[in-house]
């Protein structure tokens, strides 16, 4: 039972990986990580943006773009492509816990496209116990995600998509945990994206293609993992992506990407002796905690000798000065990337992803490779962490994809 809470608590935490500030000074930021339900949801299955740290979402268009943008996919020089991706996931941890996907997309012409995809996340094997450590039964507690989206181009440049999704978690079997009931959460979610795609540029003499990518990820309800616990926000996210594409040759190509990403969900406030006394309550709805996390940062209390808070005649809470918009800033995190591509045969890619310490500190840097052979890509990640003991450190993305709408070249 010990390893299943340590289990929940890892993934329910793993959209923002904490780790503690030491030696802290009163005009710091406090440690305030965003905590969703269903975080499997955020990870990143792709190879290729896994090697451009995490930033894809204006990328040109691969069978993962139904995770990145869909809008995306109405650009693409393709007909049609499948993809399959293997992620073993926190193997700082333990050495079970995996992320499998598929997915793909249809071009049914130059404006219309249908994709789909399934996520299936294993957290292993576990043992329950009672509290004498009795054996109870064995589980294996998983997660799974089943999603279907479509894309129409508005203009030439221009494209939108939308995306419709069933999710499903089960962590603990339905076993009783700290004397409650605990049930399976089931979510129905959606995702809007857009894209804009200007190609014949000219910079620096040298053909180039510019994208400009927003999506909105998981808007949707609320779920709880037992009749007694409060409802969790899904993963909501805002990406803000770029990306730059110039062609040096006939056979060598260059692309920069950056990416802005913000969690959609409401930013825990401070209590004291049952009262808040800083920022905003987040009980609230799925829109109105959308609306509420650009503005609801509790910012640093500033607290007397004793580590009290000192509070205004209202009851509320000094706060340093600008901490509020300093945090609200700091819960912005950064992505950005470089491929090199040779020939569509080969490619080299780096990145780096940046996430305030304060709200979950992951901070690495991705390298990547990928190959294709006529029909069949194949492409690897690897995450560097900066950090010892961060359990995203040496994380390996494998992905595989097949170009169906390609013509066999002749002999």
């Amino acid at each position: 039972m010990k390893r299943v809470i340590l289990l929940v608590f890892t993934i329910v935490s793993s959209v923002g990986y904490s780790q503690t500030s030491s030696g802290a000074k009163s005009t710091d930021l406090q440690l305030n990580s965003i905590t969703t339900a269903m975080p499997f949801l955020s990870i990143n299955p792709d190879s290729r943006s896994g090697g451009m740290g995490d930033a894809g979402t204006a990328l040109s268009a691969t069978p993962s773009s139904i995770y990145w943008n869909t809008a995306g996919i109405t650009f693409s020089e393709k007909k049609s492509e499948i993809g399959v991706s293997y992620v073993p996931w926190l193997r700082q941890l333990t050495n079970d816990i995996h992320l499998s996907y598929v997915s793909g997309y249809y071009k049914m012409n130059e404006r219309h496209a249908v994709t789909a995809g399934l996520r299936y996340f294993s957290l292993g094997s576990i043992t329950y116990t009672d509290n004498n450590g009795s054996k109870l039964r064995d589980d294996k507690p998983s997660e799974f995600e089943l999603v279907g989206g479509y894309a129409f181009k508005l203009t030439d440049n221009f494209s939108i998509g939308v995306n419709g999704k069933f999710a499903y978690s089960n962590l603990t079997g339905g076993m009783i945990v700290a004397g409650a009931q605990t049930k399976a959460g089931i979510a129905g979610a959606a995702d809007l994206s857009m894209l804009y795609h200007k190609s014949g540029l000219n910079f620096g003499g040298k053909k180039g293609v510019y994208c400009l990518g927003v999506t909105i990820n998981n808007v949707g309800n609320k779920i709880s993992y037992s009749n007694t616990s409060s409802s969790d926000f899904l993963p909501m996210n805002l990406k803000i992506g770029n990306a730059y594409t110039t062609e040096i040759d006939a056979y060598n190509k260059f692309t920069v990407s950056l990416d802005l990403q913000k969690l959609l969900v409401p930013t825990p406030p401070v209590y004291d002796g049952g009262n808040l006394i800083a920022g905003k309550d987040n009980n609230v709805g799925v829109i109105a905690g959308i609306l509420q996390s650009f503005s609801d940062a509790p910012g640093t209390v500033i607290r007397d000798a004793s580590n009290k808070p000192i509070l205004n005649s209202d009851g509320t809470a000094q706060v340093v000065k600008n901490s509020k918009l300093k945090e609200e800033l700091s819960e912005i995190n950064i992505a950005t990337g470089v491929e090199y591509n040779y020939n569509e045969v080969l490619a080299v890619r780096g990145g780096f992803f940046y996430e305030s310490p304060t709200k979950g500190a992951r901070q690495f840097f991705n390298f990547g490779v990928g190959l294709k052979y006529n029909v069949i890509g194949f492409d690897i990640s690897y995450l560097a962490a900066l950090k010892r003991n961060n359990p995203l450190a040496n994380t390996l993305r494998f992905s595989i994809r097949f170009d169906l709408g390609a013509k066999k070249e002749s002999n």
